[in-house]
Parts: C-alpha cells; sequence; structure tokens
C-alpha cells in the first residue's frame, strides 16, 4: 500500500477529560483513518492513526486543534510500520 500510512502520535497539554479522544475518533471514522486514541498515565494522549496518507497527514494537523475544550501544548509524530486495522477504537 504505497499511498498508505502509520504514525503515532504523542500529545500533550489539556487534552484529557476535555473529550479529545472523541473528537479524534469522530474524524478518523469520517475519513477512513483506523488506529486509536488512549489517555497515558503522564496526562498525554497516544494516537494510531492508519490509512491514507493524505488523510492521516489531515489528521495529524488537527491533533494541533483537537475539540474546543482542548489546550494542545505539543504533538510529537512518529512514523511507524503498517498496521492493517479495522476502525477506531477509544481506550
Amino acid at each position: 500500500m504505497e499511498s498508505s500510512c502509520c504514525v503515532k502520535a504523542y500529545v500533550s497539554g489539556q487534552v484529557q477529560g476535555v473529550s479529545y479522544r472523541a473528537a479524534v475518533q469522530e474524524r478518523a471514522l469520517t475519513t477512513k483513518v483506523t488506529g486509536y486514541a488512549r489517555n497515558l498515565p503522564d496526562g498525554r494522549v497516544e494516537v494510531l492513526l492508519c490509512g491514507d496518507r493524505d488523510a492521516v497527514n489531515a489528521l495529524t494537523q488537527w491533533l494541533w486543534q483537537g475539540p474546543p475544550a482542548a489546550r494542545v501544548a505539543h504533538v510529537e509524530l512518529q512514523r511507524v510500520e503498517w498496521r492493517d486495522r479495522t476502525g477506531f477504537v477509544t481506550r
């Protein structure tokens, strides 16, 4: 899948308890991006995005904004090996 990719993002700031994971899931599902979003013990949110490269890139840009109540301070991105996943889940 040449036009597909996976990216793992670590989002810091005020991103827990503000519906951040649900907002990421909603956007991912509408753009057919698979993966997950989960809270980490240190207050960050970890997000795995797999799918069409353009859709993944657009969603990684949106991670800086997040839902209205979020205050994103930093997004760290890592390219990861392709993972064939179905759907998008929050953990």
